[in-house]
């Protein structure tokens, strides 16, 4: 970051806007440049005025008001850096707004540079022009190790803890940590010294955890799932799962080693309740990753620009954690109508998206995305081309021996022993069910069963198959449909899946 800065002021650009909730440690960077560039270092909040940290005790109450900073910054004949912290409230001020863009034009020959800093990027459209935005990194892994290594040597030298960490586990705590500002990250790891009573060893990987799921919900963008379903709970889907434990190990230095690319993601399209949701949540824990799950409805707001901001923040956060599993449930629902959307909502639905997949395509990033889909027709062609997903699955109705296996994951998952029922009669009495209909037709029969009192029986089963009316028969003209989309334009996820007519 501070080498794009160096840049950006050395180039003269006017006004800078650094997004990152981490004020301290970017104002240290700020400092540190202010040296090597001989300028001074000039700071401004609304509570304070403008204060040269240089110099204690050189605050300017006077210059609290936005519009007299401004002026201020204008009068100044001195080389300088100012740095305004949380200034984006004023710039809703008409006034505020065409004061930063004179000041904008006024600096571009100038050896004074205006730094923005603030947590969210809220840019007027005024200013889109005069504002260039940086990026402010979360800590790396070498400044995550060098946190530790502190947190350890201060507390040892007090005498307060104990370190009970192998070279693995240190390992895998400075991973965990991965995704949290040095703050959080210090907090994570003397929540755990406190909760293992003065010790910190592999239980703090368990409170880092904790602590980035806490972060995670609070963003409200993003959902951490810490789901116990695995792969083989997954019935059927014999070829999609073969394709996903030949990239098991894809995440590691060895993979790089023998010259393969991070698997990028992958489009599951198909009947409703077939398992994809299933297949994402199975994946994570296969691969020993954590899942988030992506709403694309929550990222779009009302104000100008909040939506594609939302979106960064989204992949920034995503990012910051990989490797990760990224979920993106029913894709086709937050994207469908994108080319309506310059008519509808100013274009923003059509920004949101065309960022989203020009991610997709370019993304450097360890992050797997599995993206799910029950309505193709909503789906933008856009989204579907080659190189936004590595594969491109078409997940159809479990057939009789797929049937048969769905029948004893769910038996075995309600506590019954798959061998006291006939499963092949079942299977064939399920046809054209979904996994997610076999699984209720099971709840129906040990609601028959415990209402009786008595242990589960074929019969039950049976009875409730029989007056199921499954969603292939309800929606028979659209499934076919979805076949013949699949036909040509995706792969079976299973071996004996026939996308005929």
């Amino acid at each position: 970051m501070r080498d794009a800065l160096e840049v950006y002021i050395r180039a003269r650009y006017p006004v800078l806007w650094i997004v990152t909730p981490e004020e301290e440690r970017a104002l240290a960077e700020l400092d540190r440049l202010a040296v090597g560039l001989k300028r001074r270092l000039l700071l401004w909040s609304i509570t304070t005025g403008q204060t040269n940290p240089a110099l204690p005790g050189s605050m300017e109450r006077s210059r609290r008001d936005p519009l007299q900073m401004l002026q201020g910054v204008l009068d100044d004949q001195e080389p300088a850096l100012y740095v305004l912290r949380d200034f984006h409230p004023f710039l809703k001020d008409v006034g505020v707004t065409r004061k930063l863009r004179e000041v904008a034009f006024a600096l571009q020959q100038s050896p004074k540079t205006l730094i923005l800093l603030s947590p969210v990027l809220q840019i007027p459209p005024e200013l889109e022009k005069e504002i260039t935005v940086v990026d402010f990194p979360l800590p790396d892994r070498a400044a995550l190790e060098q946190l530790l290594a502190q947190i350890v040597e201060t507390a040892q030298e007090h005498g307060r803890i104990q370190v009970a960490l192998n070279r693995r586990q240190r390992d895998r705590l400075v991973r965990a940590c991965q995704g949290l500002t040095l703050t959080e990250a210090a907090n994570a790891i003397a929540k755990a010294i406190i909760q293992a009573g003065g010790r910190l060893g592999g239980e703090a990987i368990q409170a880092v955890a904790a602590e980035k799921r806490q972060i995670i919900r609070k963003s409200g963008l993003l959902e951490y799932y810490a789901s116990p379903d695995r792969l083989d709970h997954v019935g059927g889907l014999d070829v999609l799962k073969e394709w996903l434990r030949k990239r098991v190990r894809a995440f590691g230095e060895s993979a790089r080693a023998f010259g393969l690319p991070e698997p990028r993601g992958i489009l599951l399209v198909g009947v409703q309740g077939c398992g994809k949701s299933l297949v994402a949540k199975a994946v994570a824990n296969a691969w020993r990753l954590p899942l988030l799950r992506l709403d694309v409805g929550r990222l779009f707001s009302s104000l100008v620009g909040s939506s594609e901001e939302n979106l960064r923040h989204a992949i920034r956060m995503a990012e910051s954690i990989a490797p990760v599993v990224l979920w993106v449930d029913e894709i086709e629902k937050g994207f469908s109508g994108v080319g309506s959307s310059h008519v509808s909502d100013a274009g923003t639905a059509a920004r949101v998206f065309g960022s989203f997949i020009t991610w997709l395509q370019e993304k450097q990033s360890p992050v797997f995305v599995i993206a799910t889909a029950n309505r193709v027709e909503l789906l933008p062609p856009e989204l579907v081309r080659k190189g936004r997903f590595d594969e491109i699955f078409f997940v159809d109705l479990p057939d009789v021996r797929e049937r048969v296996e769905i029948w004893r994951i769910h038996l075995r998952k309600r506590h019954r022993d798959p061998e006291d029922f006939d499963l092949h009669t079942l299977a064939m009495a399920s046809e054209g069910l979904s996994g997610a209909e076999i699984e209720q037709a099971l709840i129906a029969g040990l609601y028959e069963a415990f209402d009786q009192n008595r242990p589960l029986q074929m019969d039950d089963l049976l009875n409730v198959l029989q007056e199921t009316v499954p969603l292939s028969t309800m929606m028979e003209e659209e499934i076919r449909a979805l076949r013949s989309w699949a036909r040509h334009r995706a792969r079976p996820a299973s071996t004996s899946a026939t996308l005929g007519p």
